[in-house]
């Protein structure tokens, strides 16, 4: 006689979703304000929009890519949720939004009730520090995709601005500059590269380095993603910035030319930001070209954009000028940077 089949027996434990919803809910419940209307748990979120005479909402999606491999086997994954939200934070806010609300999906082998908290942990922490809600999310059990331990997850922003305070570039001239945020590292970009180094160099993630200032490699690598809406705020405010970039997969070269007007490039100046001692650490042990750091890493620069001349730009570093784009196509250029 054939055994009576149940979800549970087929890998996906209702009871244990039951359990996570529970868990997690005083989390996503600390980043509800007045606008999120409704209770936890329902089928779709509400959001109250007020305030704004012409508002364009404003939206992105993303994941942290590979970035999850060296999470997953330092178990450090409260990080992981925050790296999420904000690098969602920053792609919306090259065009002057700020979030409203962020959603999340998580999918795993099965139900890691530790693992999944830390993951939301995170994220409502990272909702919080960005005046956004939390607005909703969707876990899912899915033992055929996913190995024992593991998940990928993505997210979601939703934000706004004034229609008459979007910043898409059209306003930017020759000869206007260009600054530069730091980043603390590689971000949530180029790790399928960094992995395949550590691989071949058989590189140890958790012993303290002298070249990292004490730091382990693995420490290094799972640094924060930052957001960077509140150091760009009163500039917005101002209405100084012409354009802004988050500088993702790719690098500069990669990034910057998609919010500048066809004709125009920037020349960049090598040595005026500090590029963090992990990107040396990997390209001396991976022996890779100096040009191809570059065209894969963000080499220290977290978010540039442009304003102009004579704007004072606390905490910020002038990096270089707007120019015309060259005429082999290379709309970047980094002067007096390392070649092999």
């Amino acid at each position: 006689m054939i055994e009576a089949l149940t979800y549970a027996a087929a890998g996906v434990d209702i009871q244990a979703a039951e359990v996570n919803v529970r868990r997690i809910g005083a989390h996503v419940r600390s980043t509800h304000g007045p606008s999120v209307l409704g209770s936890f748990g329902a089928f779709a979120g509400l959001y109250h929009l007020t305030g704004l005479k012409d508002p364009v909402l404003v939206a992105s999606t993303d994941g942290v890519g590979s970035k999850l491999e060296l999470a997953h086997k330092l178990a450090q994954h409260e990080g992981i949720g925050r790296d999420l939200v904000n690098l969602s934070v920053n792609d919306i806010l090259t065009a002057g939004a700020r979030p409203l609300f962020f959603l999340d999906y998580i999918a795993l082998h099965s139900m890691e009730h530790d693992q999944v908290e830390a993951l939301v942990r995170g994220m409502s922490a990272a909702c919080r520090e960005n005046e956004c809600a939390l607005l909703g999310g969707e876990t899912a059990q899915l033992p055929d995709l996913y190995q024992p331990g593991q998940y990928d997850l993505a997210g979601f922003v939703v934000g706004v601005v004034e229609r008459e305070q979007i910043v898409d570039g059209s306003r930017v001239q020759l000869g206007d500059a260009v600054w530069a945020l730091p980043s603390t590292g590689l971000h949530t970009n180029g790790f399928t590269l960094a992995r395949r180094v550590i691989a071949t160099a058989e590189l140890d993630l958790r012993q303290p380095r002298d070249d990292l200032g004490g730091q382990s490699l693995g420490e290094a690598l799972l640094a924060a993603h930052p957001s960077y809406l509140a150091a760009m705020r009163p500039l917005l405010a101002a209405g100084a910035v012409k354009a802004m970039a988050h500088i993702t997969g790719g690098g500069l070269a990669g990034n910057l030319p998609r919010v500048l007007p066809a004709a125009m490039g920037a020349d960049v100046a090598w040595g005026a930001w500090p590029v963090p001692p992990v990107f040396e650490v990997l390209r001396r042990a991976g022996g890779i070209a100096h040009e191809e750091m570059l065209r894969v890493f963000n080499m220290g620069l977290g978010f540039v954009f442009v304003v102009e001349p004579g704007v004072d730009c606390p905490g910020a570093l002038r990096i270089g000028t707007i120019v015309p784009s060259s005429g082999d196509g290379e709309r970047v250029v980094v002067t007096g940077a390392p070649r092999d």
